[in-house]
């Protein structure tokens, strides 16, 4: 029969120095826990002993090293005088070392393959010559869209999954939050019942994505495809960027080339900023972003004027984002929080170039400017903002600049939204006498340059020859300047020039 371990007697209990009576396990005295203390009393002489045979060893080892030379030998930058390898903790002055280091834990987490690019970055040693090579983890390519189809022409089938810049790029990037520039590694997960096909993490390669967006594994926040994005026709670019500080982007942009009756060439561009209070702000600005694009591709080669059809093309971006808000059955996400009352709400601006006039149409606090090639011309805003400040300085209360340093400046007065309170498209048209470029943003990017000066100062001389360039400057000057929103700018130039009509 077994029995439990016995601990070895004590002669005085190491609280109130009682003797105890033999067998027990508390003191009579003061109740103190015997066991304890011989638990520790137990660890203590072993602890001697084992220095002692420590001392032992060493003093024969001197005695057996006698009177031999010391060569000296390399120790990382210093060199070091004791001969070959000591005992486990050795010191040469004779002290034991404070620290001993410790095995290093396996890579790769519990029960995981290390990552070999993992390995290599921490310095681990290479495979010998000949050996197998590890399996690499699968990559996809970054995110590419469709080609353009011509302005007008009908939506491909499935729709656009409620993102407009797909419906007329060329060129889309969607950068990695972690800034590996890949995306998600797309292939089987041995760990997923069936070899499940599902993203991976872009940060750890192992872990799997779950439905917020986060890795399973290391919860990084993966790359949405609306992170980052750019498009560039013939004749027109766009770029848009989540920020630096927030989780979404909740912009959408939507450029298009085509012609008129009589061949003329027309370019548009629509850019939409979802309005962060309202629910669903991100699909708000899509939708509208569409629907202005669809509805301008509809009525301008048919003849329609400019400024009537970009009334219309706004009234037809209100309906679509009003509904949004009849749509009951679409749940908001959790970091939705207290916004679930508010409808679906953004604003809008657009602009349509032809080889003589540009016309513009807006709602909100987005923003249109001109800028023209000759620097030394005025440049000149073509937009009035519908919002506290615009109205506190056209009301006289206040001068722009006290206007916009107020708390309230982007406080908006006119939204696209079922809350919005009266649909007041705004439409104007230009004929500029020389050549330069319309720039069409969000307050993302007019915030690092809210005068018409400050914004020909940013943006690129060649800008009319390399628009996609000049947006990207442009988004890089707000993102330097603090990126506290989302960024948006499309860059058209003046005048559309024979040869785009159909750009795709």
């Amino acid at each position: 029969m077994s029995q439990m371990p016995q601990p070895p007697q004590l002669s005085a209990c190491p609280t109130c120095t009682e003797p105890p009576q033999a067998g027990d396990r508390y003191c009579d005295q003061c109740g103190a826990d015997l066991t304890v203390a011989s638990a520790l009393a137990a660890e203590a002489a072993l602890s001697a002993e084992a220095i002692a045979d420590r001392s032992d060893a060493r003093g024969n080892l001197q005695e057996a090293r006698g009177d031999l030379p010391e060569a000296p030998r390399a120790n990382g930058a210093a060199w070091s005088t004791h001969p070959g390898p000591e005992p486990d903790g050795y010191e040469p002055d004779g002290h034991e070392p404070d620290d001993y280091e410790l095995a290093a834990p396996a890579s790769g987490g519990y029960g995981q393959v290390a990552d070999p690019r993992a390995a290599a970055a921490l310095g681990a040693p290479e495979a010998p010559f000949g050996a197998p090579e590890a399996p690499q983890v699968p990559q996809v390519p970054q995110a590419s869209q469709a080609p353009q189809a011509p302005l007008g022409a009908p939506e491909p089938p499935g729709g656009t999954g409620g993102h407009p810049e797909t419906n007329a790029s060329t060129h889309t990037s969607a950068a990695s939050s972690t800034g590996s520039g890949t995306g998600p590694g797309t292939g089987a997960d041995p760990r997923l019942p069936g070899g499940e096909h599902r993203l991976r993490c872009a940060a750890c390669q192992e872990g799997t994505i779950d439905q917020d967006g986060y890795c399973e594994r290391c919860g990084h926040a993966q790359a949405r495809e609306r992170d980052h994005m750019e498009s560039e026709l013939d004749g027109v670019a766009a770029a848009s960027d989540r920020g630096l500080r927030h989780h979404r982007n909740e912009d959408a942009f939507s450029v298009s080339a085509s012609a008129l009756p009589d061949g003329a060439p027309v370019v548009v561009a629509v850019v939409c900023d979802g309005v962060s209070s309202a629910t669903r702000p991100d699909e708000a600005s899509a939708a509208a972003a569409l629907a202005a694009s669809q509805a301008l591709g509809a009525s301008l080669p048919r003849g329609a004027h400019p400024q009537q059809a970009m009334n219309e093309a706004i009234i037809a971006a209100a309906d679509a984002v009003n509904s949004l808000a009849l749509d009951t059955g679409a749940a908001a996400p959790r970091h939705e929080g207290q916004r679930h009352q508010n409808a679906p709400a953004c604003t809008i601006v657009s602009a349509v170039v032809t080889s003589d006039i540009l016309t513009i149409g807006w709602i909100g606090d987005s923003r249109a400017y001109w800028v023209p090639d000759d620097r030394t011309t005025p440049p000149a805003r073509l937009t009035e903002d519908d919002s506290w400040a615009a109205q506190m300085v056209a009301a006289g209360l206040m001068s722009e600049a006290e206007a916009y340093a107020d708390e309230r400046a982007h406080a908006i007065t006119g939204w696209l939204g079922a809350d919005a309170y009266e649909l007041e498209p705004h439409t104007a048209s230009y004929k500029p006498d020389r050549p330069g470029v319309v720039v069409v943003c969000t307050d993302g990017l007019w915030n690092y340059a809210e005068s018409a000066e400050q914004m020909a100062r940013a943006v690129p001389p060649d800008a009319r020859s390399r628009p996609l360039n000049s947006a990207q400057v442009l988004v890089g000057h707000a993102l330097d300047g603090g990126g506290h929103d989302n960024v948006t700018v499309a860059i058209v130039p003046f005048p559309a020039a024979p040869g785009r009509a159909g750009s795709a």
